[in-house]
């Protein structure tokens, strides 16, 4: 179970384990509680990152125009413009990780959270260490892969070492977790994997709300298929999970 936030808490944890300086990953941190703000930016600036900080919608996307975050920490329910808000305008500006922070129980607003373009989101109380290792895990996977070859099938192109993927030569915009889970497809094609399988393969975790792959699957339908009613690449498999089907063989309903 997780452990709260305190302010009180072992200020030592997470050790400068990335080093900061010029090349350090900038992330900004966006809640309108400064306890939780002042907890949650002392672990990672202590982990190394460059931390900016913003109690609001407006001040956080002001902040944004300045430094350009490397990821987002933020909070659903933040004062005049929401979380969900600010997130859609930040993916309008480019694109950046958003893990999201939500109240437990409120398991519509992390859906929305995620609809809207969250990677990843953590609720409250919650505990700062995990926070960082989510944060280092989403990071990580934003990196360049070099020496990996384009994944190429239906017309879908990826190109893991560009972080660039495109449908029939046009550029599809999609966030860090649909990229990945594109790229997953097409290197394992004709497999069905349940929605476990894909956690553990995709996001890299061992549990977890599955609804996240849900959500993920059906953003990355409405973005790769015809027709994302009648999906024919990313196919339901009925009491297992999704296969990706090159050849779009049958059509099947959307979960």
């Amino acid at each position: 179970m997780q452990q709260p936030y305190e302010p009180t808490a072992d200020r030592s944890a997470g050790g400068d384990r990335t080093g900061r300086g010029a090349g350090a990953a900038r992330v900004l941190v966006v809640d309108d509680d400064p306890t939780v703000a002042e907890v949650v930016s002392g672990y990672l600036d202590r982990a190394g990152y460059v931390v900016d900080r913003a109690g609001d919608g407006p001040t956080a996307l002001a902040s944004a125009t300045v430094h350009w975050p490397d990821l987002v920490v933020l909070d659903l329910m933040l004062p005049g413009m929401d979380g969900l808000e600010v997130c859609r305008r930040m993916r309008d500006r480019g694109p950046v990780p958003v893990i999201m922070l939500t109240a437990r129980g409120d398991e519509d607003d992390r859906i929305l959270g995620l609809e809207v373009g969250a990677d990843d989101y953590v609720t409250k109380p919650f505990s700062p260490r995990e926070l960082v290792l989510r944060v280092e895990s989403v990071l990580r996977r934003t990196r360049p892969t070099a020496g990996v070859r384009p994944l190429d099938s239906a017309g879908l192109t990826v190109d893991p070492a560009a972080r660039r993927a495109t449908k029939n030569g046009g550029e599809l915009a999609l966030t860090l977790r649909e990229f990945d889970l594109l790229a997953f497809f097409l290197r394992h094609p004709g497999r069905a994997y349940s929605r476990e399988d894909l956690m553990n393969e995709v996001w890299g975790w061992d549990f977890g709300d599955l609804s996240t792959v849900t959500v993920h699957v059906r953003r990355l339908r409405n973005k790769v298929e015809d027709d994302p009613a009648r999906p024919r690449l990313i196919q339901t498999v009925w009491g297992v999970g999704y296969r990706f089907d090159p050849a779009g063989t049958s059509a099947q309903g959307e979960e």
